[in-house]
């Protein structure tokens, strides 16, 4: 959890939603930041977890929580616990796009399954995949999770943004790494543009032009690059 006299100094600071971190399953850390007034509260897996076997009931707070996910079993049962925003789970430390998606196409994949499933199978697949049955009914019927999903872990550029936009997800956040580059308000400005613009190249190639430092955001683990070269 950050520090309360930092977050309340950033909210006096700007006028945008601020969103803080709680480590997974600690409500005492939740109870201070609703206290301070935060926005939302991101129950994080990146801070590593307070409590190894139970997440925060969510449904006893008044702010919002986001939680985040690698498929749609896990999806559902943050929702259960009163998620109102779920993270498709990326590489946030590494700077790596590449788990990001891959927690996206888990998703939505699983959610086209789902779709062309009959109504008795989705018993058994809710069993199959640990998720609340009627939740797991909802997203059958609307194609989608029922909450808002995001993507979050090496979105880097304008077309790493268009990617997750296209592959279903509903906006990205950022990292902070992109504040490393020459100029972070172009660069922010520009993947704005991609998200709105998602399926439009042309704007895509003008939102991703004569940004400094483009591959910044892209990255190898050492062990990939030995694979891809045995």
């Amino acid at each position: 959890m950050p520090d309360p006299s930092l977050v309340k100094e950033i909210k006096r600071a700007v006028s945008i939603p601020v969103i803080a971190r709680a480590r997974a399953g600690h409500f005492v850390e939740a109870q201070i930041l609703e206290a301070i007034d935060v926005d939302y509260i991101d129950e994080g897996e990146v801070l590593g977890p307070a409590d190894e076997h139970n997440h925060i009931n969510k449904h006893n707070f008044r702010t919002p929580f986001i939680c985040g996910c690698r498929d749609l079993g896990e999806a559902l049962r943050r929702v259960r616990e009163g998620a109102a925003m779920i993270r498709a789970q990326g590489d946030v430390a590494g700077g790596n796009i590449a788990s990001t998606v891959r927690s996206v196409r888990a998703v939505m994949g699983e959610i086209r399954v789902l779709s062309n499933m009959d109504e008795d199978e989705v018993f058994g697949f809710a069993k199959r995949i640990g998720a609340p049955y009627d939740l797991l009914a909802q997203a059958k019927q609307v194609g989608r999770l029922p909450v808002v999903q995001f993507a979050a872990g090496g979105i880097a550029t304008p077309a790493d943004a268009a990617l997750v936009m296209q592959l279903g997800c509903d906006g990205v956040f950022v990292g902070s790494e992109i504040f490393d580059c020459p100029d972070p308000y172009k660069r922010v400005r520009a993947i704005v543009q991609a998200v709105r613009h998602y399926t439009d190249p042309h704007v895509l190639a003008e939102a991703s032009s004569g940004l400094e430092e483009q591959m910044a955001g892209l990255s190898l683990m050492r062990e990939q690059i030995e694979n891809q070269t045995a």
